[in-house]
């Protein structure tokens, strides 16, 4: 089929690159000029691991092309996939407006995270000029880091739609990632949005829950991690997001809960919990900070901290709103020099830091750890999990290793002859 992806977004890449692989004719049409650039010299938007090489075959077989969003149509395509930035829904309803004004263009697929009612606004427009066209939500589900195995093997799918053929031509375009059992999940426009925001939820009120719990294991002299493996026995609680650590960060978690806090607000409800669990996470990223600063009794100023990983989830490139940011800014705020390592955000946090403070970016670890006064884990990048620790302790000046992510054995750690500070152990 012909397909045309609209977007800037991971999930437009995601959507354009699975596409063409499974043999559709897919033109990937981009809002921002910087994008166009990129995509004009042959450089994906986004570089997760297989990702950037599956996206450059499929442009080099030829079966994935790019423009940009106000060219004009070559041809009317089966099927749209609109996957935009927030902030950008003039562009979603000038494109709907123009969809709708080419005769015989198929269905339209919303893939744009915005406020519950966003997709039926859009199809109001759409069947104002043709009130035969068709117009679907599919919230982007997928997880940054491993966007494309989300995408292509998912555990659920969720598809907003009130249309027979709606249903119909999704399922055909999805039917290769949908094989080894069922995940349609359909129900209403609505609904579909508003589920995409409310797992968002569950999942950013399980990770504060259990950040609460290891500051209170702290003070009780418990380790969190013990208590972890044993709630997640419990079948009514389950393994998944009961990691505690320093925060969580992204462009999506954050955006997508203040998204329900402002639906509450609209309807003078009170969103009291989803409030608490922001302000939780925006503590919970200073904890490091607040430990280093304890470790020395305040006498921070002039020493060197060194910080392993900035990206804000393991296996992507992006450091939005991750906890790293805010644990540069106190450091800054307090004299302290940082230096940093991590295999893929340095040139993002670079971008990030210009005008802001002075950091050292190295393309080592241990060059990082170099005369550090603390050894600050953020990111849990699997080379990280077995450093070479006699290494660290020759090459630091105070060895102290401060866990973020509670990847690390503290009594083996501390029988190297290390300083052991992890979260809520």
């Amino acid at each position: 089929m012909q397909i045309t992806v609209y977007g800037d977004t991971l999930c437009a890449q995601v959507t354009a690159t699975a596409m063409a692989q499974t043999g559709h004719q897919v033109n990937w049409c981009v809002v921002e000029p910087a994008s166009r650039e990129r995509l004009a010299q042959g450089r994906p938007l986004f570089r997760e691991q297989g990702l950037d090489r599956l996206c450059a075959d499929q442009l080099e077989s030829g079966r994935l092309t790019t423009g940009f969003w106000d060219d004009a149509p070559s041809g009317i395509p089966d099927a749209v996939f609109l996957a935009l930035l927030p902030g950008q829904e003039a562009v979603a309803e000038q494109l709907v407006k123009t969809l709708a004004g080419s005769t015989g263009c198929g269905v339209i697929v919303n893939q744009t995270v915005g406020p519950v009612g966003t997709a039926e606004q859009l199809r109001t427009i759409l069947k104002s000029v043709d009130p035969r066209a068709v117009l679907v939500a599919l919230p982007d589900l997928i997880q940054e880091g491993n966007a494309f195995q989300t995408f292509t093997r998912p555990d659920s799918i969720l598809l907003g739609c009130e249309d027979g053929e709606g249903e119909g031509m999704v399922r055909e375009l999805l039917r290769p990632f949908n094989r080894r059992k069922d995940v349609i999940q359909v129900m209403s426009l609505r609904e579909a949005e508003f589920s995409k925001l409310a797992i968002s939820g569950i999942l950013a009120t399980r990770i504060s829950y259990m950040n609460d719990m290891a500051s209170l294991s702290e003070s009780l002299g418990v380790d969190i991690d013990v208590v972890r493996v044993a709630m997640g026995a419990d079948p009514r609680i389950g393994e998944s997001y009961l990691y505690p650590g320093c925060g969580f960060g992204g462009p999506g978690l954050s955006r997508n809960v203040l998204a329900l806090v402002d639906a509450l607000n609209e309807r003078a409800a009170e969103p009291g919990l989803l409030e608490q669990v922001l302000q939780t996470n925006e503590r919970q990223k200073e904890v490091l900070f607040r430990k280093f600063w304890q470790f020395h009794q305040g006498n921070v100023a002039g020493k060197k901290v060194a910080l392993w990983g900035v990206a804000f989830k393991p296996g992507t490139h992006r450091v939005d709103n991750a906890p790293a940011l805010k644990v540069i800014e106190a450091l800054w705020a307090q004299g302290v020099e940082v230096s940093v390592h991590d295999p893929k955000a340095l040139a993002d946090l670079e971008h990030w830091a210009q005008g802001r403070g002075a950091l050292t970016l190295c393309n080592d670890p241990y060059e990082a750890a170099e005369g550090a006064d603390a050894l600050m884990l953020i990111t849990e990048w699997k080379p990280y999990w077995s450093p070479d620790w006699q290494r660290l302790k020759r090459v630091m000046r105070e060895p102290l290793i401060l866990d973020g992510r509670n990847i690390y054995e503290p009594a083996f750690v501390r029988e190297q002859g290390l300083v052991y500070r992890g979260i809520g152990r």
